[in-house]
């Protein structure tokens, strides 16, 4: 499994503008192109930081995603329209995740869903 950790900083005046496009747009859009969001948070200091976890299951599912997102007209309308006064994003981070030796490795489970040992 990769993760995938995104972090937005949104322009004090359109931070509500940020979670719009987010909440109208692009999540509809990343389950369109299977972008697994394991969550989004906010940070509590500085709110107009917005940060999401993505999961996939390896670096080609990864890619493909991605590339598709990007291309989807949706997307590329959504984009423009929402930055039609201008950008809304001040600044955008991503960070690839891998595990430590040390963390459990993800559970299993069987076909019901149950863990196994």
């Amino acid at each position: 499994m990769i993760y995938e950790l995104r972090e937005y900083v949104a322009h004090d005046h359109a931070v509500q503008q940020v979670h719009d496009r987010f909440d109208i747009w692009t999540l509809p859009l990343f389950e369109r192109h299977g972008l697994d969001v394991v969550g989004f948070w906010v940070d509590e200091q500085e709110p107009n930081h917005i940060l999401y976890l993505l999961q996939f299951p390896d670096a080609d599912a990864q890619k493909r995603a991605w590339e598709g997102f990007k291309g989807d007209a949706d997307w590329i309308r959504a984009k423009a329209d929402s930055e039609a006064a201008g950008p809304i994003v001040a600044q955008m981070t991503t960070r690839a995740l891998k595990p430590v030796p040390y963390w459990p490795s993800e559970p299993t489970t069987n076909d019901e869903g149950r863990q196994l040992s």
